[in-house]
């Protein structure tokens, strides 16, 4: 082959200057009145040139001008990769000084434009394809002045060089990214779970709150309000009655309450009243609980306490003493907290063994129950013996079952009579609604307050009557009563308060009359004028004195009857 290619279009020539990395021939354009150039040399060592067309020829190695800018430097010394030597100047400029070192970036040079290098890429020279190949040379344009290269696009492709670090930094920019982005979501779900949590508590204290306002618990709120809240009138609140009457088979006597389920504010309340209240007989005339118990009976008594109070009662239940026993020992004993130590009733011997001790949650069997209910000790008051009752009552009904089936199989295990309009059915279901209320703490016992002649007075009364039963106080009037003014000279002081009890329940009003100086052996029951004389014969006879008592004299000021009670007076045993 020959060094030179002639293309056949004109006198210029070719020649090849190299070889690309696909192993096509580079040519370079040579002008027809230039001199012979020597072949390039690409491989050329020590002075010997390479010959590309195996002509046997060694010449001489010019030095290589890859952009032909006619200068041919005397020699080009061998390439130093350690910059020890003279830099190697590709494009011929002669920018750097001998020893100068090798400035890949142009960053030594002081003036002039500055070649622009970019980071992580090439360029090569464009290349002929195959395609390309087969078409003939075209005519070269003009050549720009000596020193000035005209570049164009098409003459360069850029290849991106590939870096080894490179998949390392995608690898930790998608390890940071996927990090961050869990760190965010961990972050988004913690604060969708507190924002979920504040919900459910917001809700549950909302409800709670709702709650208490629907079942009148709230704080501040009135005892009289109803389920819903609003401001209900006492008088207006559904309430349902049933007066117990406990009568002593032992002893003798009787003890009163009512019990009361408040269905519209959901409150259970045991009301105690005393014997002495003052109650209307069927005749007009004055009596006391007590004495209508024992002449009227269930029916007269529920009626005249109706009109007392003001209420409305249902029914009546009769508990003697030994179906007491009975109830306590069926719900499985009772927890009370005893306010006295309580003797073994059925001791022979006075100061035996105690049967009930003082404390607090004391377990009471049937037995026990019924002693701690009807026991009254020395100088005592009714009142105290009434309460012990109330006790009882509410330990009962904390253990009787809050279903009304078993509820009404314990009252029918009792096997009483129940004094009509009350059935099995509607105790046991009564009582299952009060033992809800007592269990759950929405459960009291309230004394009614009467005055020393058995009345009532609204300042008193509205406490129970008004707020607890929704009635009002009525009262007989005092002077329907005979007034029996009571003066003590026994020199016991428990003695007033046991003839207190003994005339109220005679249907008489008792006025205090105090205490005497001195002891007196006899008592007297005086009257002023001979209208009265029946009545004291009475008085002497429900207090167990003699008729030889009664006596005309001075009665105290505002009684019709007037007793002095000497050391012969033996109070009946309570």
């Amino acid at each position: 082959m020959n060094d030179r290619y002639d293309a056949g279009y004109g006198s210029d020539q070719y020649e090849v200057v190299g070889y690309d990395e696909y192993g096509q021939p580079v040519y370079r354009q040579v002008a027809a009145q230039r001199p012979q150039q020597q072949t390039y040399d690409p491989y050329a060592q020590q002075g010997y040139g390479y010959d590309p067309y195996d002509t046997g020829r060694q010449q001489p190695a010019p030095s290589y001008d890859p952009y032909d800018t006619g200068q041919q430097p005397p020699a080009t010394p061998p390439y130093d990769s350690y910059g020890s030597q003279a830099p190697y100047d590709p494009y011929g400029t002669g920018a750097h000084g001998a020893g100068a070192p090798y400035d890949p970036y142009g960053q030594a040079a002081t003036s002039g434009q500055q070649p622009r290098v970019a980071e992580q890429t090439a360029y090569i020279p464009h290349q002929a394809g195959p395609a390309e190949e087969a078409r003939p040379p075209q005519e070269p344009e003009e050549q720009p002045a000596s020193g000035e290269r005209d570049y164009h696009t098409e003459q360069f492709a850029f290849v991106e060089e590939p870096d080894g670090d490179s998949e390392d930094v995608i690898d930790w920019l998608k390890f940071t990214e996927n990090r961050t982005e869990r760190r965010e979501e961990a972050r988004r779900r913690a604060r969708s779970r507190i924002i979920a949590l504040l919900v459910v508590l917001a809700l549950v204290a909302v409800g709670g709150v709702g709650y208490l306002w629907y079942a009148g618990k709230l704080p501040g709120l009135s005892s009289s309000g109803s389920k819903n809240g609003a401001a209900t009138p006492a008088g207006a609140q559904k309430r349902d009655v049933i007066v117990v009457h406990l009568h002593n088979t032992g002893k003798g006597g009787t003890s009163t309450a009512l019990l009361v389920d408040n269905t519209t504010t959901d409150q259970g309340t045991t009301v105690l009243l005393p014997n002495s209240l003052a109650l209307t007989g069927d005749d007009g005339s004055t009596t006391t609980l007590a004495k209508s118990v024992d002449d009227d009976g269930a029916s007269g008594t529920r009626d005249q306490l109706g009109t007392v109070l003001g209420t409305d009662i249902q029914g009546t239940w009769r508990l003697d003493t030994p179906y007491l026993q009975n109830l306590v020992d069926l719900v499985g004993n009772i927890d009370v907290d005893t306010n006295a130590d309580v003797p073994d009733p059925d001791a022979k011997k006075k100061g035996a063994s105690l049967l009930v001790h003082q404390g607090k949650a004391q377990t009471l069997s049937g037995k026990m129950a019924v002693a701690y209910a009807t026991y009254r000790a020395a100088g005592e008051s009714q009142n105290a013996q009434l309460e012990r009752f109330g006790q009882v009552l509410q330990g009962v009904l904390r253990k009787v079952s809050s279903d009304a089936r078993d509820a009404t199989t314990t009252v029918q295990t009792l096997a009483q009579i129940l004094d009509p309009p009350l059935t099995d059915k509607d105790l046991g279901t009564f009582l299952a609604k009060l033992a809800d209320l007592a269990k759950g703490g929405d459960y009291k016992t309230a004394l009614l307050p009467v005055g020393s002649d058995g009345t009532l007075s609204a300042q008193t009364s509205d406490s129970v009557v008004k707020d607890i039963l929704g009635g009002t106080a009525k009262s007989p009037d005092a002077g329907s009563a005979v007034r029996v003014s009571v003066q003590n000279a026994t020199g016991v002081r428990d003695d007033t308060e046991k003839a207190r009890v003994v005339l109220l329940n005679g249907g008489f009003t008792f006025l205090e009359g105090g205490t005497a100086s001195g002891v007196r052996a006899t008592s007297q029951v005086l009257y002023s004028d001979a209208a009265a004389k029946a009545n004291a014969a009475e008085v002497a006879k429900t207090l167990g004195l003699p008729a030889g008592a009664v006596a005309k004299g001075t009665v105290s000021s505002g009684a019709d009857v007037s007793v002095v009670l000497g050391h012969d007076y033996k109070p009946a045993s309570s």
